[in-house]
Protein backbone atom coordinates (compact mmCIF):
# COMPACT_ATOMS: atom_id res chain seq x y z
CA UNK A 1 0.00 0.00 0.00
CA UNK A 2 1.10 3.54 -1.00
CA UNK A 3 1.41 4.92 2.73
CA UNK A 4 3.80 2.06 3.46
CA UNK A 5 5.87 1.33 0.40
CA UNK A 6 5.24 4.84 -1.94
CA UNK A 7 4.94 5.23 -5.41
CA UNK A 8 5.03 1.64 -5.67
CA UNK A 9 1.91 0.47 -4.60
CA UNK A 10 0.23 3.71 -6.40
CA UNK A 11 -2.36 2.92 -9.15
CA UNK A 12 -3.07 6.30 -11.64
CA UNK A 13 -6.24 5.38 -12.55
CA UNK A 14 -9.67 4.42 -11.63
CA UNK A 15 -9.88 0.95 -13.68
CA UNK A 16 -9.49 -1.05 -10.94
CA UNK A 17 -12.05 0.54 -8.22
CA UNK A 18 -14.60 0.53 -11.11
CA UNK A 19 -14.14 -3.41 -11.78
CA UNK A 20 -14.09 -4.40 -7.92
CA UNK A 21 -17.07 -1.94 -7.53
CA UNK A 22 -18.99 -3.18 -10.86
CA UNK A 23 -18.64 -6.91 -9.48
CA UNK A 24 -19.67 -6.25 -5.58
CA UNK A 25 -23.13 -4.13 -7.26
CA UNK A 26 -21.70 -1.00 -7.42
CA UNK A 27 -22.25 -0.15 -3.73
CA UNK A 28 -21.17 3.51 -3.91
CA UNK A 29 -24.52 4.23 -5.87
CA UNK A 30 -26.40 3.08 -2.81
CA UNK A 31 -26.00 4.74 -0.06
CA UNK A 32 -25.39 8.71 0.71
CA UNK A 33 -22.36 10.36 1.19
CA UNK A 34 -19.85 13.70 1.57
CA UNK A 35 -16.73 13.53 -0.26
CA UNK A 36 -13.61 15.33 1.81
CA UNK A 37 -10.09 15.65 -0.02
CA UNK A 38 -7.06 18.14 1.53
CA UNK A 39 -3.67 18.42 2.01
CA UNK A 40 -4.30 19.31 5.93
CA UNK A 41 -7.30 18.71 7.69
CA UNK A 42 -9.33 16.66 5.43
CA UNK A 43 -9.26 13.76 8.84
CA UNK A 44 -10.31 16.32 11.42
CA UNK A 45 -12.98 17.44 9.21
CA UNK A 46 -14.34 13.94 8.12
CA UNK A 47 -14.10 12.76 12.13
CA UNK A 48 -15.88 16.28 12.74
CA UNK A 49 -18.57 15.79 10.50
CA UNK A 50 -19.38 12.57 11.47
CA UNK A 51 -19.50 13.15 14.73
CA UNK A 52 -21.85 15.89 14.02
CA UNK A 53 -23.87 13.61 12.14
CA UNK A 54 -23.87 10.79 14.30
CA UNK A 55 -24.98 12.73 17.30
CA UNK A 56 -28.27 13.87 15.05
CA UNK A 57 -29.11 10.93 14.65
CA UNK A 58 -28.15 9.39 11.51
CA UNK A 59 -25.79 6.18 11.23
CA UNK A 60 -22.94 7.04 10.09
CA UNK A 61 -20.00 5.33 8.08
CA UNK A 62 -16.65 7.29 8.40
CA UNK A 63 -13.85 5.94 6.00
CA UNK A 64 -10.35 7.67 6.42
CA UNK A 65 -6.67 6.64 6.16
CA UNK A 66 -3.99 5.54 7.20
CA UNK A 67 -4.61 3.93 10.39
CA UNK A 68 -2.58 4.39 13.24
CA UNK A 69 -3.01 0.70 15.01
CA UNK A 70 -5.66 -1.25 13.57
CA UNK A 71 -6.36 -1.57 10.02
CA UNK A 72 -10.10 -1.73 10.91
CA UNK A 73 -9.55 2.39 12.18
CA UNK A 74 -10.43 2.90 8.53
CA UNK A 75 -13.90 1.59 8.56
CA UNK A 76 -16.36 2.77 11.30
CA UNK A 77 -19.82 3.68 11.26
CA UNK A 78 -21.44 5.39 14.42
CA UNK A 79 -17.43 5.26 15.79
CA UNK A 80 -17.22 1.46 15.87
CA UNK A 81 -14.91 -0.19 13.76
CA UNK A 82 -15.42 -2.82 10.90
CA UNK A 83 -15.77 -6.42 12.30
CA UNK A 84 -12.77 -8.84 11.86
CA UNK A 85 -15.33 -11.11 10.73
CA UNK A 86 -16.47 -9.26 7.79
CA UNK A 87 -12.54 -7.91 6.72
CA UNK A 88 -11.94 -12.11 6.32
CA UNK A 89 -15.50 -12.94 4.66
CA UNK A 90 -15.17 -10.28 2.53
CA UNK A 91 -11.72 -11.49 1.47
CA UNK A 92 -12.44 -15.15 1.34
CA UNK A 93 -15.56 -13.97 -0.64
CA UNK A 94 -13.71 -12.16 -3.36
CA UNK A 95 -10.57 -13.53 -3.64
CA UNK A 96 -11.05 -14.72 -7.27
CA UNK A 97 -11.94 -11.62 -7.85
CA UNK A 98 -9.18 -9.74 -6.33
CA UNK A 99 -6.66 -12.51 -7.72
CA UNK A 100 -7.87 -11.50 -11.22
CA UNK A 101 -8.19 -7.88 -11.02
CA UNK A 102 -4.93 -7.45 -9.07
CA UNK A 103 -5.85 -4.46 -6.93
CA UNK A 104 -3.58 -2.31 -4.46
CA UNK A 105 -4.32 -2.64 -0.73
CA UNK A 106 -6.10 1.14 -0.85
CA UNK A 107 -8.53 0.23 -3.66
CA UNK A 108 -9.55 -3.01 -1.91
CA UNK A 109 -10.63 -1.43 1.34
CA UNK A 110 -12.35 0.79 -0.13
CA UNK A 111 -14.54 -1.68 -2.35
CA UNK A 112 -14.44 -3.11 1.61
CA UNK A 113 -15.83 0.28 2.84
CA UNK A 114 -18.75 0.69 0.57
CA UNK A 115 -19.97 -2.93 1.21
CA UNK A 116 -19.65 -2.66 4.71
CA UNK A 117 -21.48 0.47 4.39
CA UNK A 118 -24.33 -1.08 2.21
CA UNK A 119 -24.85 -4.17 4.41
CA UNK A 120 -25.28 -1.79 7.18
CA UNK A 121 -27.93 0.72 5.74
CA UNK A 122 -25.92 3.73 6.90
CA UNK A 123 -28.08 6.90 5.94
CA UNK A 124 -24.66 8.82 4.89
CA UNK A 125 -21.01 8.04 4.90
CA UNK A 126 -18.43 10.40 5.66
CA UNK A 127 -15.78 9.41 2.65
CA UNK A 128 -11.93 11.29 3.16
CA UNK A 129 -9.76 11.34 -0.37
CA UNK A 130 -6.37 8.94 0.15
CA UNK A 131 -4.52 10.64 -2.01
CA UNK A 132 -5.04 13.61 -4.24
CA UNK A 133 -8.70 13.58 -5.30
CA UNK A 134 -8.96 13.11 -9.66
CA UNK A 135 -7.85 9.49 -9.33
CA UNK A 136 -7.97 8.46 -6.09
CA UNK A 137 -10.31 5.37 -5.72
CA UNK A 138 -12.89 7.05 -3.69
CA UNK A 139 -13.46 9.44 -6.20
CA UNK A 140 -16.42 6.82 -7.89
CA UNK A 141 -19.01 8.37 -5.24
CA UNK A 142 -21.44 10.93 -6.26
CA UNK A 143 -21.51 12.77 -3.19
CA UNK A 144 -24.32 15.55 -1.62
CA UNK A 145 -21.56 17.70 -0.76
CA UNK A 146 -17.75 17.61 -1.45
CA UNK A 147 -15.07 19.73 1.09
CA UNK A 148 -11.61 20.75 0.02
CA UNK A 149 -9.37 21.66 3.39
CA UNK A 150 -5.91 23.40 3.07
CA UNK A 151 -3.58 23.01 0.13
CA UNK A 152 -0.27 22.55 0.88
CA UNK A 153 3.05 20.60 -0.39
CA UNK A 154 2.83 17.01 -0.31
CA UNK A 155 3.45 14.32 -2.35
CA UNK A 156 4.70 16.29 -5.14
CA UNK A 157 5.76 13.69 -7.10
CA UNK A 158 2.59 12.48 -7.69
CA UNK A 159 0.58 15.66 -7.19
CA UNK A 160 2.40 18.59 -9.02
CA UNK A 161 5.27 21.11 -7.42
CA UNK A 162 3.42 23.94 -7.58
CA UNK A 163 -0.16 24.76 -5.37
CA UNK A 164 -2.09 25.26 -8.07
CA UNK A 165 -1.15 21.84 -9.64
CA UNK A 166 -2.02 20.17 -6.87
CA UNK A 167 -5.24 21.97 -5.96
CA UNK A 168 -5.92 20.88 -9.70
CA UNK A 169 -5.51 16.81 -8.69
CA UNK A 170 -8.29 17.78 -5.10
CA UNK A 171 -10.36 19.39 -7.48
CA UNK A 172 -11.02 16.51 -9.02
CA UNK A 173 -13.69 15.85 -6.78
CA UNK A 174 -16.19 18.07 -7.27
CA UNK A 175 -18.68 16.64 -9.27
CA UNK A 176 -21.77 18.38 -11.39
CA UNK A 177 -23.89 20.55 -9.43
CA UNK A 178 -22.78 19.10 -6.09
CA UNK A 179 -22.17 21.87 -3.95
CA UNK A 180 -18.35 22.28 -2.83
CA UNK A 181 -16.90 23.69 0.51
CA UNK A 182 -13.35 25.12 0.02
CA UNK A 183 -11.85 25.71 4.08
CA UNK A 184 -9.19 28.16 3.00
CA UNK A 185 -8.77 31.25 0.45
CA UNK A 186 -5.43 31.03 -0.81
CA UNK A 187 -4.77 33.05 -3.81
CA UNK A 188 -2.52 30.60 -5.28
CA UNK A 189 -5.27 28.02 -5.52
CA UNK A 190 -8.58 30.19 -5.42
CA UNK A 191 -8.80 30.43 -9.60
CA UNK A 192 -7.95 26.85 -9.82
CA UNK A 193 -11.32 25.92 -7.49
CA UNK A 194 -13.21 28.46 -8.86
CA UNK A 195 -12.67 27.49 -12.71
CA UNK A 196 -13.49 23.69 -11.93
CA UNK A 197 -16.61 24.80 -10.07
CA UNK A 198 -18.02 26.88 -13.00
CA UNK A 199 -17.03 24.28 -15.12
CA UNK A 200 -19.71 22.10 -13.46
CA UNK A 201 -22.05 24.09 -12.27
CA UNK A 202 -20.86 23.01 -8.84
CA UNK A 203 -21.82 25.96 -6.10
CA UNK A 204 -18.69 26.76 -4.53
CA UNK A 205 -18.51 28.47 -0.67
CA UNK A 206 -15.36 29.67 1.03
CA UNK A 207 -15.44 29.01 4.48
CA UNK A 208 -13.06 31.67 5.94
CA UNK A 209 -15.19 34.10 4.07
CA UNK A 210 -18.30 33.24 5.84
CA UNK A 211 -16.81 32.87 9.23
CA UNK A 212 -14.79 35.70 11.76
CA UNK A 213 -12.72 34.12 14.57
CA UNK A 214 -13.61 36.40 17.31
CA UNK A 215 -11.49 34.53 20.02
CA UNK A 216 -10.01 31.50 20.36
CA UNK A 217 -8.30 29.98 23.50
CA UNK A 218 -6.15 27.09 22.86
CA UNK A 219 -5.29 24.66 25.87
CA UNK A 220 -3.27 21.21 25.25
CA UNK A 221 -6.38 19.19 25.37
CA UNK A 222 -9.34 21.44 24.63
CA UNK A 223 -9.57 24.85 21.85
CA UNK A 224 -12.28 27.13 23.12
CA UNK A 225 -13.73 29.60 19.66
CA UNK A 226 -15.65 32.17 19.41
CA UNK A 227 -17.13 32.96 15.93
CA UNK A 228 -19.38 35.80 13.77
CA UNK A 229 -21.23 34.06 10.80
CA UNK A 230 -21.11 37.39 8.43
CA UNK A 231 -23.52 36.61 5.40
CA UNK A 232 -26.83 38.30 5.56
CA UNK A 233 -29.58 37.44 6.36
CA UNK A 234 -28.58 35.92 9.87
CA UNK A 235 -25.77 37.51 11.25
CA UNK A 236 -24.76 35.76 14.48
CA UNK A 237 -22.45 34.74 16.65
CA UNK A 238 -21.68 30.89 17.99
CA UNK A 239 -19.18 29.30 20.35
CA UNK A 240 -17.80 25.94 20.60
CA UNK A 241 -15.89 23.96 22.83
CA UNK A 242 -13.62 21.51 20.57
CA UNK A 243 -11.78 18.46 22.13
CA UNK A 244 -9.06 18.54 19.25
CA UNK A 245 -6.95 21.11 19.97
CA UNK A 246 -4.29 21.39 17.49
CA UNK A 247 -3.87 25.14 16.33
CA UNK A 248 -4.91 24.13 13.06
CA UNK A 249 -8.74 23.36 14.19
CA UNK A 250 -9.28 26.71 13.77
CA UNK A 251 -9.26 26.21 10.08
CA UNK A 252 -11.39 22.91 9.91
CA UNK A 253 -14.01 24.16 12.09
CA UNK A 254 -14.91 26.83 9.69
CA UNK A 255 -14.91 23.63 6.75
CA UNK A 256 -17.09 21.69 9.40
CA UNK A 257 -19.55 24.55 9.81
CA UNK A 258 -20.03 25.61 6.80
CA UNK A 259 -20.64 22.11 5.60
CA UNK A 260 -22.91 21.96 8.08
CA UNK A 261 -24.88 24.76 6.83
CA UNK A 262 -24.95 23.57 3.30
CA UNK A 263 -25.95 20.13 4.38
CA UNK A 264 -28.71 21.73 6.15
CA UNK A 265 -29.68 23.80 3.25
CA UNK A 266 -30.47 20.01 1.83
CA UNK A 267 -32.78 19.21 4.61
CA UNK A 268 -30.60 16.91 6.65
CA UNK A 269 -31.73 18.04 10.25
CA UNK A 270 -28.59 19.07 12.26
CA UNK A 271 -29.59 21.24 15.73
CA UNK A 272 -27.17 23.48 16.44
CA UNK A 273 -26.83 21.53 20.03
CA UNK A 274 -26.04 18.48 18.30
CA UNK A 275 -22.90 20.32 16.94
CA UNK A 276 -22.23 21.67 19.52
CA UNK A 277 -21.99 18.16 21.46
CA UNK A 278 -20.41 16.26 18.46
CA UNK A 279 -17.71 19.41 18.13
CA UNK A 280 -17.22 18.61 22.47
CA UNK A 281 -16.32 14.95 21.72
CA UNK A 282 -15.39 13.96 18.39
CA UNK A 283 -12.38 11.88 19.25
CA UNK A 284 -15.00 10.18 22.01
CA UNK A 285 -17.64 9.54 19.28
CA UNK A 286 -15.44 8.13 16.52
CA UNK A 287 -11.97 7.37 17.73
CA UNK A 288 -9.50 9.84 16.13
CA UNK A 289 -6.02 9.93 17.47
CA UNK A 290 -3.08 11.93 16.88
CA UNK A 291 -4.19 15.18 15.87
CA UNK A 292 -2.29 17.22 19.34
CA UNK A 293 -2.70 14.47 21.64
CA UNK A 294 -1.52 14.67 25.25
CA UNK A 295 -0.16 11.78 26.41
CA UNK A 296 1.23 12.84 29.48
CA UNK A 297 2.13 15.50 32.09
CA UNK A 298 5.54 16.49 34.18
CA UNK A 299 6.84 16.32 31.62
CA UNK A 300 4.26 17.01 29.14
CA UNK A 301 3.94 15.13 26.04
CA UNK A 302 2.50 16.11 22.89
CA UNK A 303 2.12 13.58 19.79
CA UNK A 304 0.98 15.12 16.22
CA UNK A 305 0.56 13.46 12.91
CA UNK A 306 1.82 16.69 11.39
CA UNK A 307 4.39 15.85 8.18
CA UNK A 308 4.20 17.76 6.43
CA UNK A 309 5.11 22.15 5.45
CA UNK A 310 1.75 23.49 6.51
CA UNK A 311 1.01 20.62 9.40
CA UNK A 312 4.70 21.48 10.85
CA UNK A 313 4.16 25.10 10.55
CA UNK A 314 0.95 25.05 12.32
CA UNK A 315 2.72 23.05 15.61
CA UNK A 316 6.13 24.98 15.22
CA UNK A 317 3.82 28.20 15.91
CA UNK A 318 1.75 26.49 18.66
CA UNK A 319 4.89 25.17 20.35
CA UNK A 320 6.44 28.81 20.38
CA UNK A 321 3.69 30.05 23.00
CA UNK A 322 4.37 27.33 25.45
CA UNK A 323 6.15 27.52 28.45
CA UNK A 324 9.27 24.80 29.21
CA UNK A 325 12.26 24.34 30.25
CA UNK A 326 13.73 22.53 27.49
CA UNK A 327 11.96 21.03 24.22
CA UNK A 328 12.61 17.57 23.13
CA UNK A 329 11.51 16.20 19.60
CA UNK A 330 11.29 12.64 18.42
CA UNK A 331 10.65 12.58 14.65
CA UNK A 332 11.06 10.52 12.12
CA UNK A 333 9.93 10.79 7.86
CA UNK A 334 9.31 8.39 5.36
CA UNK A 335 12.31 8.69 2.34
CA UNK A 336 10.38 9.79 -0.35
CA UNK A 337 9.35 13.07 1.60
CA UNK A 338 10.81 16.34 0.65
CA UNK A 339 12.78 17.33 3.78
CA UNK A 340 14.74 21.14 2.88
CA UNK A 341 11.52 23.19 3.95
CA UNK A 342 10.14 20.71 6.27
CA UNK A 343 13.31 20.87 8.50
CA UNK A 344 13.81 24.22 8.64
CA UNK A 345 10.93 25.09 10.38
CA UNK A 346 12.06 22.86 13.69
CA UNK A 347 13.89 25.12 16.44
CA UNK A 348 17.61 24.83 16.78
CA UNK A 349 17.58 24.97 20.05
CA UNK A 350 15.26 21.71 20.28
CA UNK A 351 17.40 17.95 21.91
CA UNK A 352 16.37 15.66 18.63
CA UNK A 353 15.75 12.32 18.65
CA UNK A 354 16.05 10.83 15.21
CA UNK A 355 14.18 7.67 14.21
CA UNK A 356 12.30 5.73 11.83
CA UNK A 357 8.65 3.59 11.71
CA UNK A 358 9.02 0.07 10.92
CA UNK A 359 7.84 0.07 7.88
CA UNK A 360 9.58 -0.15 4.32
CA UNK A 361 8.90 3.41 3.37
CA UNK A 362 11.24 5.20 6.38
CA UNK A 363 13.65 6.96 6.06
CA UNK A 364 16.96 5.98 8.12
CA UNK A 365 17.51 7.45 11.36
CA UNK A 366 20.87 8.15 10.86
CA UNK A 367 20.34 9.36 7.09
CA UNK A 368 17.44 11.79 9.21
CA UNK A 369 20.20 13.23 11.75
CA UNK A 370 23.03 13.61 8.75
CA UNK A 371 20.33 15.69 6.74
CA UNK A 372 18.81 18.00 9.79
CA UNK A 373 22.31 18.64 10.66
CA UNK A 374 22.57 20.71 8.05
CA UNK A 375 19.83 23.17 9.34
CA UNK A 376 21.78 23.31 13.03
CA UNK A 377 19.25 19.94 14.41
CA UNK A 378 21.17 18.50 16.74
CA UNK A 379 20.52 14.49 18.28
CA UNK A 380 21.36 10.97 18.62
CA UNK A 381 19.70 8.44 15.72
CA UNK A 382 17.64 5.88 16.78
CA UNK A 383 16.72 2.36 15.10
CA UNK A 384 13.24 2.65 16.38
CA UNK A 385 10.69 4.90 18.08
CA UNK A 386 10.25 2.93 21.04
CA UNK A 387 14.06 3.64 22.01
CA UNK A 388 13.67 7.12 21.13
CA UNK A 389 10.74 7.83 22.88
CA UNK A 390 12.45 5.89 25.95
CA UNK A 391 15.98 8.11 25.55
CA UNK A 392 13.55 11.18 25.65
CA UNK A 393 11.84 10.54 28.78
CA UNK A 394 14.89 9.47 30.66
CA UNK A 395 16.48 12.80 29.39
CA UNK A 396 13.50 15.22 30.07
CA UNK A 397 12.76 16.92 33.20
CA UNK A 398 9.39 17.53 34.64
CA UNK A 399 9.27 21.03 33.77
CA UNK A 400 10.27 19.90 29.83
CA UNK A 401 8.30 19.08 26.94
CA UNK A 402 8.45 16.23 24.41
CA UNK A 403 7.19 16.52 21.51
CA UNK A 404 6.59 13.43 18.68
CA UNK A 405 5.47 14.48 14.95
CA UNK A 406 6.68 13.72 11.29
CA UNK A 407 4.32 10.82 10.24
CA UNK A 408 1.71 8.92 11.25
CA UNK A 409 3.76 5.36 11.42
CA UNK A 410 6.16 7.06 14.32
CA UNK A 411 3.27 8.79 16.12
CA UNK A 412 0.99 4.89 15.83
CA UNK A 413 4.29 3.80 17.85
CA UNK A 414 3.86 5.80 20.88
CA UNK A 415 -0.33 5.68 20.92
Amino acid sequence: MFSRIGMGAFKKDLTNITVLCSALGNPQDKFKSIHIAGTNGKGSVSHSLAAILQQSGYKTGLYTSPHLKDFRERIRINGEVVTKEFVVEFIQNHFDLVQQVQPSFFEITVAMAFEWFVKNAVDIAVVEVGLGGRLDSTNIIHPELAVITNISYDHQQLLGNTLQEIAGEKAGIIKPGVPVVISETQDETKPVFLKKADELKAPITFADQEWEVRYQSEGDEKLIIELIYKKEPSPHSERYELDLAGPYQKKNLLATLTAVRKLREQKWEIKEENVQSALAAVKKLTGLRGRWEKLGDRPLIMADVAHNVGGVSEIMNRIKTLSYKQLHIITGFVKDKPLDIVLSLFPQEARYYFCQAPIPRALAADQLAVKAAEYGLTGEPYKSVQKAFNAAKSNADAEDMILICGSVFVVAEVL
